[in-house]
């Protein structure tokens, strides 16, 4: 890895959050979390607070990692994982349908990688709305850097409150985000509103399959790890999310979770057992190199102290990740495709 690629994960870690604060951040952020101790229901009181600190935290590492693009995808054999993340994001503009013109909202958008990727692709004007302000400014340096920030914006704002009037756009999509709500019934309402009548909302969730036995305690520390891991007040069922969104006031079109037939599993960039030149940074040799870089950068006073600990929460969350895809328990790219009637009855 590059200095400069080294330098840009230092000092990126905590984001907003002053240096000489972070450790402080960490404590506060793991304390959430029922790995830890915490409450689903003080992560859904404090869910704003508690995604905010996972971002300001963990931001640098996952754009280290994987790119600009922060989700998964599957994949066929042959692909490498960022030609899949592509697809990935081309498969939910064709499914709504996009033309070129069109205004598009983004939920969630981290830094913009599939906003700038879809908007290009579609010829659309895409506004990515996010509450993290480090993720914004991030993004805005990217979208200039590539000559999008004419067409293309960031808002920020609560996705449970979203700052724009009713009927403002022509699609709406999620991409791993909408987990972070601490009630899906809300965040759908707010995306059924500022959408155009007769318009689709598309998704990716992430989500516990119908495999799923919370009185398993194994089963049960996977589903933690991976809140812990990602920020998540909770992780809901498959069916728990299209009745949000049928409570919300859409219709469905169809649903399907695209995990099920990935020719090539969509954990194996997290898989220790797998070794990839392409995604090395995932790999369990990756990892270890990343593990003691962030040691030296930390110890010589580049990174602040409390990013080894950040570090050590997502490798946490991999395990997790890996260990609920191998049990059937969970996916990451639960879809659906919703529409707003023509004749709106709310």
């Amino acid at each position: 890895m590059s200095k400069q690629g080294a330098f840009d994960l230092a000092s990126g870690v905590g984001g907003k959050i002053g240096k000489d604060e972070v450790l402080s951040a960490v404590d506060k952020y793991e304390k959430y979390h029922g790995y830890y101790g915490g409450e689903e229901e003080e992560r859904k009181n404090n869910y704003t607070d508690m995604v905010n600190k996972y971002y300001d935290l963990c931001t640098s590492f996952y754009e280290y990692g994987w790119g600009e693009s922060f989700h998964f995808a599957p994949r066929w054999k042959g692909e490498s994982l960022q030609e899949s993340i592509k697809r990935h994001e081309h498969f939910l503009a064709l499914q709504l349908g996009l033309k070129s013109g069109q205004k598009v909202l983004d939920v969630g958008c981290g830094i913009g990688g599939p906003l700038r990727e879809i908007a290009r692709f579609s010829s659309t004007s895409v506004t990515g709305l996010n509450n993290n302000e480090y993720q914004i400014s991030r993004g805005q340096v990217l979208n200039r850097k590539v000559g999008l920030d004419q067409t293309c914006n960031f808002v920020k704002g609560d996705f449970m409150k979203m700052p724009f009037p009713d009927n403002s756009f022509d699609a709406v999509y999620a991409i791993e985000a909408t987990c972070h709500a601490p009630d899906p019934v809300g965040c759908y309402k707010e995306i059924y509103r500022v959408l155009k009548p007769g318009q689709c909302f598309a998704v990716y969730e992430w989500c516990m399959t119908d495999a799923y036995n919370p009185n398993n305690e194994e089963q049960k520390r996977i589903k933690a790890e991976i809140e812990l891991g990602n920020g998540l007040p909770e992780i809901r069922s498959t069916q728990q999310c299209l009745e949000a969104a049928k409570k919300a006031g859409f219709e469905v079109v169809w649903d399907k979770d695209l995990a099920e037939d990935s020719p090539v599993s969509w954990y194996l960039p997290l898989d220790t057992s797998h070794f990839s030149l392409s995604s090395f940074r995932l790999t369990a040799v990756g990892r270890l190199f990343t593990r003691n870089l962030v040691s030296a950068l930390e110890y010589v006073g580049l990174a602040p102290k409390g990013s080894q600990r950040v570090q050590a929460f997502l490798e946490k969350a991999a395990e997790g990740l890996v260990g609920g895809a191998k049990k059937g328990i969970f996916t990451p790219m639960y879809f659906f495709l919703v529409r707003k009637p023509i004749t709106d009855s709310q």
